[in-house]
C-alpha cells in the first residue's frame, strides 16, 4: 500500500494524481482510478479521494460520466504549470482574445483585510503585507469575471500594476520563480447586483456563481485568497443555478466547483458564465 507523508495530504494527493494522468499509464479517453481505488492505494479517506477527483474534474483533466465512471479528458503539458490553466490560456485556447483591466492595486497590512477568514487562510500575522488586487477579465471584449485577490507580498516582492495585465500563473512562474501546485475552491449560487452587475454588463439581479479559493505553492504554503462571481447562461440554455449544481455535482459531499470550458480562473472573483456545450455534458469546468 502506498502511503502519503501527511503535510498536507490533500495537496500531495492532487499532485500525485496529476502525475498519473500525465504519465504513460493513461491516455485521453481512458477510465481513471475510482474513489475507492484512490482511498485504498494512498491510505486516505473517501472524502479526500472524492475532493481530489472533483478538483481534477474542475480543472478539465478528468470527466465524470454518470453511471459509468471518471475518464481522462485532457493530459497536462509541460507548459501547464501544475495543471492549473489560467484564464488567459483558456481564452486563447477557445480562439478568443483575453484582456485584463486592473481596477485596484495596493499593498496593505493583513490587519486591514476586510474579509473574515483571509488572515487564517493565508497564515498571516497582523503586520504581514499583502497585495490587494481587483481585475476585470474579458474575452473578445466581453466582461467575464471580476477577481478580488489577496496575494502574500513576501512571495512577490517588486510586483507592479503593469505586471497584472496578463496571466498571473505565468507571472508567478517566470518572474517570481514560484511553483503553484494547486488551488482549493468552493462555489455557491448568488445574485449579481450593483457595481458587479455594471462591470459585467448584465442586468442587476442576474443569476451567477461566487467562487472562493486559496492557491498554494510547494510545501502547501498559501499564496493567494481569491473570489469571483460570474453570470450564468446567456443563450437560452435552461441552465439555472439549481440545475447546474445538480448536473455538475461530483460525488456526495456537495463540495464541488464548476468550471466553464471556455474560461478558467482561480481566486475571490465576480464572474459571468458563458455556457454552451457545458450545459449538455456531465462534465464540469471553471474560470481564473
Amino acid at each position: 500500500m502506498k502511503e502519503l507523508i501527511r503535510d498536507p495530504i490533500y495537496q500531495q494527493l492532487n499532485r500525485i494524481l496529476r502525475e498519473l494522468i500525465a504519465g504513460k499509464d493513461f491516455n485521453v479517453g481512458d477510465k481513471f482510478l475510482t474513489e475507492r481505488m484512490i482511498s485504498e492505494q494512498y491510505d486516505v479517506s473517501r472524502a479526500t479521494a472524492n475532493k481530489a477527483l472533483s478538483n481534477l474534474v474542475s480543472e478539465g483533466l478528468l470527466e465524470f460520466k454518470k453511471g459509468v465512471g471518471t475518464f481522462i479528458r485532457h493530459q497536462p503539458t509541460k507548459d501547464e504549470s501544475s495543471s492549473l490553466i489560467s484564464f488567459t490560456a483558456n481564452v486563447k485556447r477557445a480562439g478568443m482574445k483575453p484582456k485584463t483591466q486592473v481596477l485596484r492595486f495596493e499593498k496593505i497590512y493583513a490587519s486591514e483585510v476586510a474579509e473574515a477568514g483571509v488572515m487564517k487562510q493565508l497564515r498571516l500575522k497582523a503586520g504581514d503585507e499583502v497585495y490587494l488586487i481587483e481585475r476585470l477579465r474579458l474575452a473578445d471584449e466581453i466582461p467575464m469575471m471580476i477577481e478580488h485577490r489577496y496575494l502574500v507580498a513576501k512571495h512577490c516582492q517588486g510586483l507592479t500594476k503593469q505586471m497584472l495585465k496578463g496571466s498571473l500563473y505565468s507571472l508567478f512562474e517566470k518572474q517570481f520563480k514560484l511553483n503553484v501546485t494547486n488551488a482549493e475552491e468552493s462555489i455557491q449560487a448568488v445574485t449579481i447586483k450593483g457595481r458587479q452587475a455594471k462591470l459585467l454588463d448584465v442586468p442587476s439581479g442576474k443569476a451567477g456563481f461566487l467562487v472562493s479559493s486559496v492557491g498554494y505553492i510547494e510545501s502547501g504554503i498559501p499564496l493567494w485568497s481569491h473570489s469571483w462571481k460570474r453570470r450564468m447562461g446567456q443563450r437560452g440554455n435552461n441552465c439555472s443555478p439549481t440545475a447546474l449544481s445538480k448536473k455538475w455535482n461530483y460525488g456526495e459531499n456537495g463540495n464541488q466547483r464548476c468550471i466553464d470550458p471556455m474560461v478558467l480562473s482561480f481566486a475571490v472573483v465576480y464572474s459571468r458564465f458563458r455556457m454552451n456545450r457545458s450545459c449538455t455534458s456531465e462534465s464540469s469546468s471553471l474560470g481564473s
